[in-house]
């Protein structure tokens, strides 16, 4: 070894070759400088790192060069694997033990399609490996702390408090040892025998002396220092300090029904001072603010069951569904003004409400035995009226309890308190307890509602006894009394004081509902899970009638009428009529048996009857109703089905001859009009006589002959009808576009739509126009039938139908307003957004819903909306299943892109496809051809807008082509036209689009996108093209329209990002995914070309215009497209590197002999792994982008780019973090290979260092020129400028390296360290994440190749290598945290300045080892003499001269240490 080094010193350096290989060398690693550098004939291959150079054709590269390996780790860095994606069919989740469906009968198109929509499976595109991908980095902060705490606690000294006492005696007795050692004649030394001999001795240390050869020392060294080491660097490194990485979609959530803040209400008891009659009772959510009941009625029986037998003749059996007691409310809105009204009624019996409840008032429980006798004459009366008018009910009691009051309570109380009502000079109150079976006191969250907090879901349980009921007043029934009766109960007012109470007992418990409810049902009785036991009673879920508009789409069949009867006028009627109540019946027919069993029961009867009655008002002529009645509608309606209401006279009094009741009225409601529910409210006319044959398909305003009615047919009954309903959409736009697309479906024409009877001839017109006029519906309905909508347009896009024989192009009116109705969900719903602008909703249908039509197994019919089989559209059906109404000798089919233009659509046969290409199907007009594929060059101008329209309006129109009519293609083929692929359409729509339409889809880029990528997909699965090679499975016609989009986004975010920079965030980002997306099922050749295109046109921004938005954004899309999970795969990290020819002779033919290598091509295949060569950026593309993008920000000569800095450290880091964790890399040797694509790192690093933050104990800047820079200067530098420099000596460091003197260079080679200073520094955090990287791509890359590079560096590389890694240690050495008295801090000072001097003597003697400059016979001279300063003043027969000198002047030694500097540690000083 000593041998070669002599010879390499004698070899001269001054040959051309080696000031190439110095030129080489030096700019090996500076790949900043590179990027302007043009040195000889290699000026011509060399493209700037800024600019983005041609990538391989990775299909191509994989075909020509196959693997191999034929398995391991390694094997599966070569090619995605083959389950890499797969379309997943999962069941959805349903929370009713059964399907929620309707009953089996005729039900049409649209309720089946609904129905389909709620019950069809999830369609899930699935990345099996995408959680591998950087978006989803296992290094988080909360992982590392959990992998920490496996880690083996280490003790070092300097975190342990010194002993001041032992500290003392070791030094005394170290000062003792050292006088008798050093200052004692050599002869003295046998006085010490005895206590040489009475010590201990140290134990043998085994085979210290045995004979060994260094490399296996070597060996053996390398194998402890590996041993128990940490496998992953960065789970030790403490995570980036970033918010949500902007490259992670999260997985949206699943679409499900909407529930508010859910509170469980327990009704417990009801009792009065006197028990003699039943008493039923109600509960419902009222707003007062709004004015509005938020829920329906709650019915339940508290009565015990002696009381209930008086009731036995009318009551039939009850369902345990009418049994519940306890019920879940749902408030989507909370507020202050909630209240939870309570009615009560009773059996009617003669007499007015006040008669009815003074004995309520007066009687007491305490005087039971004195009033026994008046007692039971009540009770034998209530037993009288319950035998004969026990069917009818009337008013009784109310209360209400103001719900945040009780709720904010419940949260504060520590312990049973009772709460005051409020209500002045009356004695009763509500009291509240804790409920004992609750343990601990929940902390109360609270969400906002307006101005208001308010929270449901975490309040303590509480129990309220209510003790005051106000009589019912019969003038006072109505909602309007009762709002101004809440708003009263809030402050004290003279209206409640006139309210006279009834003493009773209603005790209820108020809780958060739990998460998942035993015994549950919902409001369509359906069972909930878990249900264990049917004959258990069961608590009921309270359907909510929210105050404000709901935004959710509809996921399960629900179809419920709500009858709600407000008053009756029949002061003008003659005769008598006072005792009045309303039968509601829902009928399918005029005939009395027609009465549909769909009423839902109240309380301990049956789960459905025929017909409900409203409650009487005593003696009324005019009464006021509070009544609620629940229907469940059929599932399809027609023209007959209507909700009639029979008026009756109950006579309370039993007479002779007279009966039970009397009608005394008719009126009814048609639930259809014109092929719609009719819902609102109404004020009918009542007729006194039972109407006519045939009345149902009219409405009672209709003037019927020879009838009579009351008030001369005015409004006298005033009812309103709600729904809700997840079939009827109530929007009049939705309607007719439903009505015109299932008419198409069913074929059925003439179709009647409101007033209007559409033929089949103006079919399309309509048809059009109601596509069109979805953008005037309601937000509401078209959220809650969105999934529906959405299949629809989507069928009308791929599949046009064929009206009048003709084929209709419906896609770019379907885009239209696609375009339109995600744009207004992201304007009026922008609170369910996610971090990228995605809006909740239409990214859980695209994830869960959408689907491509008949793709789907399990419906082998038509698929989303099921829009006709293949009679009536153009599909690939043949023509024999075609109607005879389809003319084709007269038909014509239209343009994909222009529905206005003829065209002939594509047929699936070889002779259709060479007859329509003769005709003129020309794609060379293509955007393509004009603008996407040929690069433009550096620095010139982007394409103009003229030139822009002109490409669009070519690209429209490349599929135009006329042809005289379609009956040659039925001739040839049997076939009617093809029908299309979504994403092919859906991109053509998009290229060709313009004005607001595409400002539209610009806005929402990411929802066509996603749907692009999704239907792409499906094709491809369904196809089984998904294994198939990715050059063959796109036409060329759809590569077009994608190279075109991309161009023009581009072109886009390039032109607006100083405008509207919200907007081109979202479309970089949007981008940016939909490229991530397409490397996983298109040619990804072609999607690295797609990225080139962008990086074109934003270099070209760039070179004009210099800002770091611009970079940044560009930096967000290059880390969104590299979190793909195979972008290692992607990068081709098995691929060799094949070196350019070289213009001039071999460069490292003087250096070949001691580098190892013996060929030009292997010097220069190692180099360009280390380098941002040509060949690296090709071939390793998307690691070439990264890196590039580094250097360029990273050179300090970048304009405004400092601000970036540690974004792009961040993305590198990112990076490698994800890798390192990465259990498909876990293998050192497919380790090895990852590292490989960052190698140029080191490079960057290096040229990097004299901006990274100082981690060293001097604070001293990197770039002062007796530094790491000015050492390159050679023995010549200024000898001043060394003076505290705590990095390793020149002279040294060149002594390592076998060389006697530094190599001088030309000066315009060395590196300006100035230049490099008056630029601002990194920050600490990003100098450690860059130092960190660094630190993985050295410890895990192939060691054969970085000595191989190592060896072949320049002096001034090497020297900066070691500066580097000398960073590297300090940036990353244990500090010590401890807290010192200042006792303790002196002694450690002490015993820290006798480490510190040891340490500087062997350093010392260490350099003067390495330098040869001393040894046995000059350390022999030195302590006979004992002088230490007359080498000072000799030569001492060093090779440096006088700078021998430097090593014994204390204040310029390259090794000082400065005792006194103490910001190595962290002390607390405590005095």
């Amino acid at each position: 070894m000593a041998e070669r080094r002599a010879f390499a010193q004698k070899i001269s350096r001054t040959v051309a070759a080696e000031v190439r290989k110095q030129i080489a060398g030096q700019y090996g690693g500076s790949p900043q400088l590179l990027k302007n550098l043009n040195v000889g004939a290699a000026a011509s291959n060399t493209v700037p790192l800024t600019e983005a150079v041609e990538p391989v054709d990775f299909e191509e590269y994989l075909i020509t060069h196959p693997p191999i390996i034929e398995s391991g780790p390694l094997r599966d860095l070569i090619d995605f694997p083959p389950d890499d994606i797969e379309v997943v069919y999962t069941p959805r989740e349903c929370r009713t033990v059964g399907q929620a469906v309707p009953e089996e009968g005729d039900n049409d198109a649209h309720v089946r399609d609904c129905v389909r929509s709620y019950t069809e499976d999830w369609a899930i595109v699935n990345r099996k490996y995408h959680k591998l991908g950087t978006g989803f980095n296992p290094n988080t902060l909360d992982r590392q702390k959990e992998r920490q705490k496996g880690l083996p606690k280490q003790v070092f000294e300097a975190d342990e408090m010194p002993d001041v006492s032992t500290y003392q005696d070791d030094q005394d007795d170290l000062k003792r040892r050292s006088m008798s050692i050093d200052d004692t004649p050599r002869g003295s030394w046998a006085c010490s025998i005895f206590d040489l001999k009475n010590s201990v001795p140290d134990a043998v240390l085994p085979h210290l002396l045995d004979r060994a050869p260094n490399e296996e020392i070597d060996r053996h060294n390398e194998e402890h220092r590996k041993s128990h080491r940490h496998r992953e660097l960065f789970a030790l490194h403490p995570a980036l300090d970033e918010e949500e990485p902007i490259e992670r979609h999260c997985v949206p959530d699943v679409p499900k029904e909407h529930f508010g803040q859910r509170l469980l209400v327990k009704c417990l008891s009801l009792k009065f001072e006197i028990e003699i009659e039943p008493i039923f009772a109600c509960l419902a959510l009222y707003d007062v603010k709004e004015k509005r009941k938020i829920s329906e009625n709650f019915f339940f029986d508290l009565n015990s069951e002696q009381t209930k037998g008086m009731l036995r003749p009318h009551i039939q059996t009850a369902a345990i569904s009418t049994l519940a007691r306890s019920a879940i409310f749902s408030i989507t809105y909370p507020s202050q003004d909630v209240f939870l009204v309570i009615q009560l009624e009773k059996v009617l019996q003669q007499g007015d409400i006040g008669e009815c409840a003074e004995p309520y008032m007066v009687f007491k429980e305490s005087d039971a035995a004195k009033n026994k006798e008046k007692l039971d004459k009540l009770r034998s009366q209530s037993e009288q009226f319950c035998t004969r008018l026990g069917r009818y009910r009337m008013p009784f009691a109310w209360t209400a309890i103001h719900l945040m009051n009780i709720v904010n309570s419940a949260g504060s109380l520590e312990r049973d308190t009772e709460l005051e009502m409020g209500l002045p000079e009356r004695k009763g109150s509500w009291s509240e307890r804790r409920n004992s079976s609750i343990g601990g006191r929940r902390s109360l969250e609270r969400t906002t509602s307006g101005d208001e907090s308010c929270s449901l879901t975490s309040f303590r349980p509480a129990t309220l006894t209510v003790t005051n009921f106000f009589k019912q007043e019969g003038d006072r029934l109505s909602d309007e009394d009762l709002y101004k009766f809440l708003a009263d109960m809030r402050r004290p007012s003279s209206v409640l004081r006139r309210l006279r109470p009834i003493t009773a007992q209603l005790k209820i418990d108020i809780s958060p509902a739990p998460e998942n409810p035993h015994y549950c049902l919902t409001p369509d009785l359906q069972q909930v899970k878990p249900y264990p036991d049917s004959r258990v009673r069961p608590t009921r879920e309270i359907l909510e009638f929210p105050p404000r508009d709901v935004y959710v789409p509809n996921t399960t069949y629900r179809n419920l009428l709500y009858v709600n009867p407000h008053s009756l006028n029949f002061a003008n009627r003659q005769g008598s009529a006072r005792n009045i109540t309303v039968k509601v019946q829902f009928m399918n027919g005029e005939d009395p048996n027609n009465a549909m069993q769909v009423i839902f029961g109240k309380s301990s009867c049956g789960d459905y009857t025929r017909e409900a009655y409203t409650a009487v008002v005593y003696h009324t002529r005019s009464p006021d109703f509070h009544d609620e009645v629940k229907i469940k509608l059929p599932a399809s309606l027609t023209d007959h089905h209507h909700v009639l209401f029979t008026f009756y006279h109950v006579s309370c009094q039993q007479k002779q001859n007279t009966p039970l009741e009397t009608p005394v009225g008719y009126t009814w409601i048609p639930m259809l009009q014109n092929g719609r529910l009719r819902t609102g409210s109404f004020c009918l006319p009542v007729s006194l006589e039972k109407p006519p044959q045939s009345y149902s398909v009219l409405s009672p305003d209709v003037p019927l002959p020879g009838m009579k009615w009351v008030d001369n047919h005015r409004g006298v009954f005033n009812v309103e009808v709600t729904s809700v309903s997840t079939v009827h959409t109530q929007d009049q736009y939705l309607d007719k576009f439903f009505a015109l697309v299932h008419a198409l479906d069913e074929h059925m024409f003439p179709v009647r739509i409101g007033d209007v009877r559409i033929m089949e001839n103006n079919l399309e017109a309509e048809l059009k126009s109601s596509i069109a006029a979805l953008n005037s519906s309601q937000l509401e309905p078209i959220v809650r039938f969105l999934h529906l909508l959405l299949d629809k347009l989507v069928v009308l896009v791929v599949r046009p139908p064929v009206i009048a024989g003709q084929i209709v192009n419906l896609g770019q009116a379907s885009f239209e307003v696609m375009a339109s109705i995600v744009n207004r969900l992201h304007k009026y719903l922008d609170t369910s957004q996610d971090m990228h602008g995605r809006n909740g909703l239409l990214s859980s249908y695209i994830y869960y819903v959408f689907r491509l039509p008949n793709m789907d197994p399990n419906f082998p019919s038509p698929g989303p909306g099921g829009l006709g089989g293949s009679v009536h559209y153009a599909t690939m059906a043949r023509s024999a299943q075609r109607p005879a109404s389809l003319n084709l000798n007269r038909s014509r089919s239209l343009s994909n892109s222009n529905p206005d233009i003829s065209g002939t659509p594509t047929s699936p046969d070889d002779e259709v496809r060479s007859i329509i290409g003769s005709k003129g199907l020309d794609r060379s007009n293509s955007w393509v051809h004009t603008m996407g594929c040929k690069s433009t060059p550096w620095g010139s101008s982007p394409v103009s807008d003229t030139d822009t329209m002109q490409a669009m309006e070519r690209c429209g129109n490349r599929m135009s082509s006329h042809t005289e009519s379609t009956s040659f293609l039925q001739t040839l083929t049997g076939r009617l036209p093809t029908k299309k692929l979504f994403h092919e359409e859906l991109a053509l729509q998009w290229v060709v689009s313009s004005g607001s339409v595409r400002e539209g889809a610009l806005q929402q880029a990411w929802f066509f996108f996603e749907l692009m990528v999704k239907s792409i997909i499906h094709h491809l699965y369904f196809t089984d093209r998904l294994e198939s090679p990715r050059k063959n499975r796109f036409p060329e016609r759809f590569m077009d329209d994608i190279t075109a989009l991309v161009s023009t986004i581009a072109g886009d975010i390039v032109s607006r990002f100083q405008k509207d920079l919200e907007l081109v965030e979202r479309l970089n980002t949007s981008l940016a995914f939909f490229l991530n997306d397409l490397l996983s099922v298109m040619d990804r050749g072609f999607v690295f070309s797609l990225i080139k295109t962008y990086w074109k046109q934003v270099s070209t921004k760039l070179y004009m215009l210099q800002n770091p938005t611009l970079e940044s954004l560009r930096l967000d899309l290059l880390r969104i497209v590299c979190s793909h999970e195979h972008y290692v795969t992607l990068n081709l990290p098995c691929s060799l590197l094949t070196p350019p020819a070289s213009p001039s002779p071999s460069v490292s033919s003087a250096t070949s002999q001691s580098s190892g290598f013996s060929t030009h091509a292997q010097d220069q295949k190692i180099a360009n792994m280390f380098e941002l060569s040509v060949p690296f950026r090709e071939q390793h593309y998307l690691a070439g982008l990264v890196l590039s993008e580094l250097a360029v920000i990273l050179d300090p000569e970048a304009e405004g780019m400092f601000g970036l800095h540690k974004k792009v450290v961040s993305v590198v880091h990112n990076l490698l973090s994800s890798h390192d964790s990465d259990p498909r890399y876990a293998d050192p040797e497919v380790k090895a290979r990852v590292a490989t694509l960052y190698l140029p790192l080191i490079g960057i690093v290096m040229e990097t260092l004299p901006q990274l933050h100082d981690f060293t104990e001097s604070h001293n800047q990197w770039g002062r020129p007796g530094g790491a820079q000015g050492a390159a200067g050679g023995a010549g530098g200024d000898e001043s400028g060394e003076d505290g420099n705590s990095m390793i000596s020149q002279t040294v460091a060149m002594a390592i390296a076998g060389t006697s003197a530094p190599i001088s260079r030309p000066s315009s080679f060395l590196l300006n360290p100035q230049a490099s200073r008056q630029h601002g520094t990194f920050s600490a955090e990003s100098s450690r994440s860059l130092l960190i990287c660094l630190l993985w791509v050295l410890k895990n890359a192939d060691e054969c190749v970085l000595q191989k590079w190592f060896s072949d560096l320049s002096v001034s590389q090497l020297n900066r290598l070691l500066d580097m890694l000398y960073l590297c240690v300090s940036c990353f050495e244990y500090k010590a945290h401890v807290v010192f008295t200042m006792q303790g801090k002196k002694a450690f000072e002490r015993m820290n300045s006798l480490t510190f001097k040891k340490s500087k003597d062997m350093k010392v003697k260490l350099e003067e080892a390495i330098l040869g400059s001393i040894g046995a016979r000059q350390e022999m001279v030195r302590r006979s003499r004992g002088q230490l300063g007359t080498l000072e003043r000799s030569p001492s027969g060093s090779a440096f001269g006088s700078q021998e000198n430097l090593r014994w002047r204390k204040d310029m030694t390259h090794w000082r240490q400065n005792s006194e500097r103490m910001d190595k540690y962290a002390y607390l000083f405590t005095v």
